[in-house]
């Protein structure tokens, strides 16, 4: 069990750094909302780690060990390693889950472009879907099918940030959109960083993005009648909330450089209310045949890990290895340069 005071830390964290999650978990039962709040937190603490530093390297490498050190029962001592430790315990959390995210955050370190909009999911898969499959795990889901809606949910939402992002990714000299999309349109990526600018053909790449990721809550919607009772309501929230931000960025005209999508507390009021609603609606409604459609290529690995038992082993594929070597090898090669 999670160490109350512990779990308070991550709570208040959670309130400062996702307004969006922190909306969402209120609305799931007790048993579910302590642990998420102790995986969110933790992955939020990921990503800031990593996005805040302007050496990136170092940070992933070093929650790299303290992700060893909390499988290991021996945590960190500070409140978010202990509840995750806790939490991975409590719940045999499969490795290969959270190291999947690692890995995202490594790309992230290495400054990784994307080529195609399968590239673009496959990086959403890691930084996303895992932590919905580890949102599944919580809720003693293990079934293949209901794991692949809950990744769609995942790459959904990280779509949806990206299209909203694409402004504030281009201060900081970083592209998530497809670069074929930006060759087809005859944008060059480092002329786009140095002068970004919402045209036609950005506005055009967005929409792009939010069809894709408005078909995924389409598919995941399938997966929320699948989970324990008492949790979908909060599932279903986190999907109305998402979606209502992709719903603004489109009210922008898919203008999102020079402009940031933003909902409000009484929107998130009526997604929860919406979100009641489905809720009964899913108990009287027969099961919709999407539930099993084929899960997306790029996070077949998520379902599979996912529907596995033993939390220890450590399941790393051979791109998680070389993602973590290339980041040691990059970190000490600047370390070499810097004192010579």
């Amino acid at each position: 069990m999670i160490d109350p005071k512990d779990l308070a830390y991550c709570e208040e964290a959670i309130r400062h750094g996702s307004l969006s999650f922190h909306a969402a978990s209120k609305v799931l039962p007790k048993k579910v909302r302590d642990p998420a709040l102790a995986l969110y937190a933790f992955c939020r603490l990921a990503d800031d780690e990593v996005d805040l530093q302007a050496d990136k390297a170092p940070a992933v490498l070093a929650l790299e060990e303290r992700m060893d050190a909390a499988y290991a029962g021996r945590p960190r001592n500070t409140p978010m390693d202990r509840a995750f430790a806790q939490m991975v315990a409590d719940f045999n959390m499969p490795r290969a889950l959270p190291e999947a995210l690692l890995e995202g955050l490594a790309w992230d370190a290495m400054d990784k472009r994307y080529h195609s909009l399968s590239d673009v999911i496959s990086y959403s898969a890691r930084v996303a879907s895992a932590v919905g499959a580890m949102m599944c795990v919580l809720m003693k889901i293990r079934e293949p099918n209901a794991l692949a809606r809950a990744c769609d949910l995942g790459v959904a939402m990280q779509l949806t940030n990206i299209a909203r992002d694409v402004g504030e990714d281009a201060l900081e000299r970083r592209i998530y959109l497809p670069l074929d999309w930006m060759q087809e349109a005859g944008l060059e990526v480092d002329a786009f960083f140095d002068n970004p600018r919402p045209t036609k053909a950005v506005r055009q790449m967005v929409r792009r993005l939010l069809m894709e990721s408005n078909r995924l809550y389409y598919r995941s919607e399938a997966g929320i009648s699948k989970l324990p009772l008492g949790s979908r309501t909060g599932i279903y929230a986190a999907r109305y909330i998402y979606a209502g931000i992709g719903s603004e960025v489109q009210a922008l005209g898919y203008e999102t450089i020079t402009q940031r999508a933003h909902t409000n507390k009484l929107q998130k009021l009526g997604w929860l209310a919406r979100s009641i609603l489905s809720t009964g609606v899913s108990i009287a409604m027969p099961q919709s045949a999407v539930l099993y459609a084929k899960p997306l290529q790029e996070v077949q690995f998520l379902v599979d890990a996912a529907a596995e038992q033993a939390s220890g082993k450590r399941d790393w594929s051979d791109k998680i290895v070389l993602a973590m070597q290339q980041l040691r090898e990059g970190d000490i090669a600047k370390n070499s340069s810097l004192v010579r």
